[in-house]
């Protein structure tokens, strides 16, 4: 059994879902760009790929990661 105390949350928060869906379209489209093939497209998508983690550690660092004071934490 988990010590909830000591739980880290395992992700459940804004911040990283927010990081996760930014860097699954980017994914995607990049995907997608490269069966067309449509280089720019595909770079511009690893760019969006970079950039999710970024948003992601902004977005805790303001509050909304697992321990941050804008986070509540939902019952499972």
């Amino acid at each position: 059994m988990t010590n909830p105390i000591a739980d880290p949350g395992h992700g459940h928060s804004p911040a990283a879902w927010t990081a996760v869906v930014i860097m699954l379209v980017g994914f995607a489209a990049g995907t997608l760009a490269f069966c067309m093939n449509q280089p720019a497209f595909v770079w511009a998508s690893a760019v969006l790929i970079v950039i999710g983690p970024i948003v992601g550690w902004i977005l805790a660092k303001a509050g909304y990661g697992v321990n941050g004071p804008k986070y509540s934490p939902k019952a499972h």
